[in-house]
């Protein structure tokens, strides 16, 4: 059972991730009848830290708080991605995860997990910004980018700021239940589960590098998303033998046209359930798709969530006529 709750600094540290970590662990909430954990902050850079936000911080513990801990900590902070990490703290933390505790990242924090060896061979996520800067310093780490936490057994990682709440109530959840958790979740004001991932909030404008020669092709189907393109037809147009648009479309673009329309026509959706009050049914025949049940297929595939999940967390409620 979760009794003992360390959070680890390093200098530089981001207060709102440390203040999420605190705010799920830290504060009494006995008055509510529920649990109350043993928590503490240490520093693995002396007693006193600067914060990324120009204030300083005093804090009363040192490395050897986390010993005791069930769960470790890790919020994020400047400069993550490239400096290195003192080595009493990795020490500290793969000396945890042996003797069966667990440890938890927020964001960048994975690259502390990472430098401790403990993301080799097991999947993991952080900010999708820095997903892949994380794959490549640590590359036995199987860091999926999409997702807003991972749990994998000892080791927890989490993406950007709100993915932390996830990350947190997720664990207070498989402790103490969704009673609980759900208790936490209404006293922050924050919803106990979010559906979808990180999928949802990536800006992923297409690539138009290259495009010499199926460049015009490319406006033409934006234009037409609604209408329902072959390879064929669009050769036709490209003047080419299909075999030929469909290699010339990877070189230029790296996709297939189906993928590249397909990523179009969400983006397309995506953009009409923000700016409109549009139904479902009648944005998935203006993106293309033909139907409803069609559209959220393909919506779910793409983004992890549905186009009334998403219209909810882009927009909020539809305004009624």
């Amino acid at each position: 059972m979760l009794k003992n709750v360390a959070t680890v600094l390093l200098d530089g540290v981001h207060p709102f991730e440390l203040g999420v970590l605190c705010e799920v662990f830290g504060l009494d909430r006995s008055d509510d009848g529920l649990p109350v954990l043993d928590f503490a902050v240490a520093s693995a850079e002396g007693p006193r830290l600067r914060t990324h936000a120009g204030f300083t911080l005093d804090v009363e513990h040192g490395l050897d708080r986390l010993a005791e801990a069930d769960l470790i900590a890790v919020p994020t902070g400047s400069n993550y991605v490239q400096r290195a990490y003192p080595e009493a703290l990795l020490e500290a933390l793969r000396a945890a995860v042996d003797r069966g505790a667990r440890v938890l990242s927020v964001c960048t924090g994975a690259f502390v997990l990472g430098a401790a060896g403990l993301l080799d061979g097991r999947r993991c996520t952080t900010h999708w910004r820095h997903a892949a800067a994380l794959a490549r310093r640590h590359p036995r780490a199987l860091v999926d980018p999409d997702v807003l936490y991972v749990d994998e057994g000892p080791v927890i990682t989490s993406a950007g700021t709100a993915a932390a709440i996830d990350a947190c109530l997720h664990l207070v959840r498989s402790e103490y239940g969704p009673e609980v958790a759900n208790k936490i979740a209404r006293r922050m004001v924050v919803p106990p589960h979010r559906d979808g991932g990180q999928a949802q909030y990536i800006d992923r404008p297409l690539p138009r590098t290259r495009c010499d020669t199926v460049g015009e092709v490319l406006a033409w189907m934006e234009r037409h998303l609604d209408r329902e393109l072959t390879v064929e037809q669009l050769a036709v147009r490209a003047h080419m033998s299909p075999r030929t648009f469909a290699r010339r479309f990877q070189q230029e673009t790296g996709t297939t046209p189906y993928r590249w329309l397909l990523r179009q026509r969400v983006l397309l959706a995506q953009e009409l359930l923000e700016a409109t009050d549009d139904t479902v049914d009648a944005i998935a025949g203006r993106a293309g798709f033909g139907n409803a049940a069609a559209l959220r297929h393909h919506f779910l595939r793409t983004l992890g969530t549905t186009p009334n999940a998403y219209r909810r967390t882009f927009r909020g409620p539809v305004r009624a006529a």
